[in-house]
């Protein structure tokens, strides 16, 4: 692909070029930078589990804030994303213009008032996050330089879509992935080397977040072939925002469900120690990780599925759609299987010296796993739906994960099975939202089917 390509250019690589190809050219760049996100996410892991049981937990508590944060800039990032992808599949550059605008300066505002919110009741939130008295205090030095970083972070979520819905992410991933290796080399410089602990690790995030935010904002405004973040295209009306939240719902109910499961995880793990605390939240990283490649694949999946349905080649969309199905569910079976067998060693990678830590992190580990063969269909189904505007249909499938089925999974199991109710919470969740993913993908793939055989 040519360096620069004009809109129109696009629009024709978008419908003419051979599904796998294209699919695969747009999928790479964000693969790329979501498992870079996830190696710094674990980074942070690795190195602040260094300092002790309860730094580790502390990581895990801040990870339901650090998933609101993506949860509103995933809402903004990707709702314009899919409208500015279906607006260029329409050939409506202007409307496109405006939605990116809009969404950058909302998120900005946003953060700006996260910061003065969370500065002023920080312990209190500490707390209602699930942390323990032992756990608080790093989890509140860990909390102060999240929330400086939250408007850059929202910012960068919503360029790091704006790129990705224009068909551009090889340009995304450059700010994403030097962000993320930054940190990973900031990480162990301020924790060790300049004695600053888990505040360390937080200031190395935010130093990251910003590098990152300045060069997506390089990338959207000082390249010929991308929409603009300019203020005066600023459109704060119910109209526009209706559009970008209707879109960008299924991404505030996946990312928001995150933190509140991330929440009742930390609450009902509490009892059992800083231990279980500390090993769910090693648990969900790594898990993290594994689904940040699926996610980067279907990343790269719906803005060929938002192009072409907004040019009404449903034959297109369907064969996206399956191609991404085969490819995910042979890549996580795999992965799975490998994970499986090296279960252990994983977690120890994170706390050798807290054999505690290792075994319940094992045993969870590999109960998430044995559900990896049925992400890929979910995650597909999710963000089809999404991708073509059904905003609710594609709400249930997010909601189901991480919402209507993990919350009443991780009060009801515990209860029944202790500390290993909470370890299988996830894996129970996982199946019923197979279920509901598939009962609402059923009926949107017949109709799509019949709506390509009429358009031939």
């Amino acid at each position: 692909m040519k360096q620069s390509m004009t809109q129109e250019e696009r629009y024709q690589m978008m419908m003419d070029t051979p599904i796998p190809r294209l699919i695969s050219k747009l999928a790479v760049p964000t693969i790329i930078s979501m498992l870079v996100t996830a190696i710094y996410n674990m980074a942070d892991t690795f190195f602040v589990s260094r300092i002790g049981t309860s730094a580790s937990g502390a990581v895990g508590i801040i990870a339901s804030l650090m998933f609101l944060i993506q949860a509103i800039g995933f809402t903004f990032g990707m709702g314009s994303g899919n409208y500015i992808s279906r607006s260029l599949g329409d050939q409506n550059g202007d409307e496109a213009g405006k939605a990116a605008s809009t969404a950058f300066f909302s998120v900005f505002l946003i953060g700006i008032l996260m910061i003065v919110f969370g500065i002023f009741y920080m312990e209190n939130i500490v707390y209602l996050l699930g942390a323990t008295p032992t756990i608080a205090p790093y989890a509140m030095d860990y909390m102060r330089y999240i929330l400086y970083a939250a408007p850059f972070m929202l910012c960068s979520y919503v360029m790091n879509n704006i790129l990705r819905a224009q068909g551009i992410a090889l340009y995304a991933m450059f700010g994403i992935a030097a962000g993320g290796i930054l940190n990973m080399i900031l990480d162990p410089v301020l924790i060790f080397g300049f004695h600053m602990g888990i505040a360390g690790a937080a200031i190395a995030t935010m130093i990251s977040q910003i590098v990152s935010f300045g060069i997506l904002l390089c990338q959207c405004n000082f390249r010929k072939d991308s929409i603009k973040i300019q203020l005066s295209k600023f459109t704060p009306s119910l109209r526009m925002y209706g559009i970008i939240l209707h879109a960008g719902l299924p991404s505030l109910c996946r990312q928001g469900m995150m933190s509140i499961s991330s929440i009742v995880l930390n609450v009902t793990a509490g009892p059992y120690g800083d231990a279980a605390i500390a090993a769910m939240s090693i648990v969900s990283r790594f898990m993290m990780f594994i689904n940040s490649g699926l996610i980067g694949f279907g990343q790269g999946f719906q803005p060929v599925c938002g192009f072409n349905f907004g040019a009404k080649r449903f034959d297109r969309v369907l064969e996206s759609f399956w191609f991404c199905f085969r490819v995910s569910t042979v890549a996580l079976t795999g992965l799975g299987l490998i994970s499986f067998g090296f279960a252990r060693p994983i977690i120890a990678i994170f706390r050798r010296e807290d054999l505690e830590v290792i075994a319940i992190g094992t045993r969870a580990l590999r109960l998430q796993l044995l559900t990896m063969p049925i992400q890929g269909w979910i995650i597909m189904c999710n963000m089809m739906t999404q991708s073509v505007g059904y905003g609710f249909r594609a709400s249930l499938v997010a909601m189901g994960r991480q919402g209507l089925f993990l919350v009443p999974a991780l009060w009801i199991l515990p209860r029944v099975f202790g500390l290993l109710g909470v370890q299988m919470a996830q894996a129970v969740a996982d199946v019923f939202t197979f279920v509901l993913a598939s009962v609402i993908i059923v009926g949107i793939l017949k109709d799509f089917k019949q709506k390509a055989l009429y358009n031939k």
